[in-house]
């Protein structure tokens, strides 16, 4: 009678041992209990684990060895990363030129007209109990009032005691001034004019940032100074002065030499202005001048 094969099934169960045995003496050493399912279940392991190595080194190293693609991929990520950090850099430039090109409008006497700045004031305002009367400020306080960090223009000082101004300290920055002129916003009078001798030290009321240091035609030698919590100072009819834009003063520092300089001077003095959130106040509420 003829003998039957093998069906798939039986075939792959078919079980075997293999031996491993001492070449020299023969003896046993180990020996595996095999089949053909558990033979193609461990090529199928290690081809898998073969082949998810050689993807993971061919989309990775061998990727970044041979493949041009990746290069240029990485050149344009890098390109618009560039780009980005560019386009911000281009933003804060835009933003700083726009800055001091306020204050350069503000020591120019470059000014809108007279009557579209009032009508920007009546809009913002309100109902402020006290209008200034715009036609009568000078040039350069009215653009202060109107550009300066896109703050509000106030008809009349600020309550600075509730904004919390009170707490800081200002060093005079004159010694032994003596006051010849007091704050006045009705007429246009933005700061004090402080007396002092000849060739006196200008000194920083507190610790900041030069932001102005120019000759103007009305206020002569200009520096200005930015300080912590949105404080502004300014000193003007200087004879010469000692820091550039830019560069950072301590309290007490000499800044510039008193004197007589520009068309809006009738003598020898300093005319010290102090803003606060783009509002005039008034010095003598927190520097001792006498």
């Amino acid at each position: 009678m003829k003998r039957q094969g093998k069906t798939l099934s039986e075939w792959l169960t078919t079980r075997f041992v293999l031996v491993v045995r001492d070449e020299e003496t023969f003896a046993e050493r180990a020996a595996y209990r095999l089949s053909y399912v558990k033979i193609l279940l461990l090529a199928g392991i290690v081809f898998t684990i073969l082949g998810g190595l050689s993807f993971l080194l061919a989309t990775t190293l061998l990727a970044r060895i041979f493949d041009p693609r990746v290069a240029y991929r990485e050149t344009d990520r890098k390109m618009i990363e560039m780009e980005r950090v560019v386009d911000s850099l281009k933003i804060a430039s835009d933003e700083k030129d726009v800055y001091m090109a306020s204050i350069k409008a503000i020591l120019d006497g470059e000014v809108e007209d007279a009557e579209d700045i009032k009508a920007k004031v009546i809009e913002k305002a309100g109902e402020q109990e006290t209008e200034v009367d715009l036609k009568q400020l000078d040039p350069v306080d009215s653009v202060f009032r109107s550009e300066f960090e896109d703050l509000e223009i106030k008809s009349a000082p600020i309550n600075v005691v509730n904004n919390g101004v009170e707490d800081l300290f200002f060093f005079p920055p004159v010694s032994n001034g003596v006051l010849s002129k007091g704050f006045d916003i009705r007429n246009g009078h933005y700061g004090v004019d402080v007396l002092a001798k000849r060739n006196e030290g200008i000194k920083a009321i507190a610790e900041g940032t030069v932001i102005v240091s120019s000759w103007t035609q009305d206020s002569g030698y200009v520096i200005g100074i930015q300080h912590k919590g949105q404080v502004l100072s300014f000193y003007k009819h200087n004879s010469v002065l000692l820091k550039k834009v830019g560069e950072t003063v301590r309290t007490g520092d000499i800044i510039a030499i008193i004197g007589n300089s520009g068309e809006m001077t009738d003598g020898q003095h300093l005319h010290f202005e102090l803003w606060f959130k783009g509002n005039p106040v008034d010095p003598v509420d927190f520097i001792p001048f006498e």
